[in-house]
């Protein structure tokens, strides 16, 4: 990767790495007998590990597994542990509604089994990641209840060095696809009240099973889609439902005033142009200008 500043931006401070609804199932069975769950989360690590980053942290934003077996957590926390401490990252695991909060917290995180909500704070070299819990046991629609919004809000009253990004598996921002907005996250003006004027800089989630962007009172909110399966947004809104194509995650470039999101498509797709590292050493060996005269004007 280069480390020459060519335009504008410095290089970035930190990437994070941001990963979705992997829905394993006890005993590394296919999801509703098709979708290779299992397959598909060891492809989006290979190919993560193909993209020679050093990434700060791996974040997990929920339905890590589909019914919340334990023996789906262990086959999850086998396979992607490894991998993601060859990478030298920290790993955040947030639950989703497809997940269960006491064999999670045996499975993945050797605690005691507990209903209480799995919140986490993890200090990502000066950014604040925090973790919430929006699940509702016995239901699959969202919530932070009160204590945890509480919680929450002790939480921000200190300024992070490097400011703070969320990690909640329902995402607070609407849905055109009937049925989804009976599963949202409830009561968001709550967690408004709370975000409001605090040094939040971005919301990530899951839960839609599609890429999706927009914001939450100003800050900005990317969801990643499903590395298991996701949903055919080129149907007529009525009859959207799931596919077995178009997984990704998403990578976060951490910049000192702002954080770029990037999609990337799992699957080996054809390459039909590159740059190799004789040509950008080249590039990086030129002066501004140089690389303007070589790179920007048109032939």
């Amino acid at each position: 990767m280069s480390r020459i500043q060519m335009g504008q931006y410095p290089p970035a401070r930190q990437t994070i790495v941001h990963m979705s609804d992997p829905h394993l199932v006890a005993g590394g069975e296919q999801l509703y007998g098709i979708i290779p769950v299992v397959e598909n989360l060891r492809a989006a690590l290979d190919q993560l590990a193909a993209m020679k980053m050093q990434p700060s942290a791996v974040v997990f934003t929920g339905d890590l597994t589909d019914l919340g077996e334990p023996d789906a957590y262990r086959r999850l926390r086998e396979l992607v542990e490894p991998a993601v401490e060859a990478l030298g990252a920290t790993l955040c695991w947030v639950p989703g509604n497809h997940d269960e909060r006491d064999a999670m917290r045996v499975g993945l995180l050797d605690e005691a089994p507990s209903l209480a909500p799995i919140d986490r704070v993890w200090n990502l070299d000066g950014l604040r990641l925090i973790g919430l819990d929006t699940s509702v046991p016995g239901f699959h629609h969202g919530e932070l209840s009160h204590e945890q919004l509480a919680w929450l809000d002790a939480e921000l009253r200190q300024p992070a060095e490097r400011g703070t990004v969320i990690a909640l598996h329902h995402p607070p921002i609407p849905t055109p696809q009937p049925m989804f907005d009976l599963l949202e996250l409830r009561d968001q003006h709550l967690l408004a009240d709370v975000l409001r004027g605090r040094d939040v800089r971005a919301i990530l989630g899951g839960h839609l099973h599609y890429s999706a962007h927009g914001t939450f009172h100003g800050i900005p909110v990317s969801v990643s889609a499903a590395t298991c399966y996701t949903m055919n947004l080129a149907m007529p809104q009525r009859a959207v439902n799931g596919m077995t194509g178009g997984q990704s995650f998403q990578v976060l470039h951490v910049y000192d005033d702002t954080i770029v999101h990037s999609v990337v498509p799992l699957g080996d797709h054809t390459t039909f142009d590159t740059f190799d590292d004789a040509f950008i050493t080249r590039m990086e060996e030129l002066t501004p200008e140089e690389r303007v005269e070589a790179f920007s004007r048109k032939r």
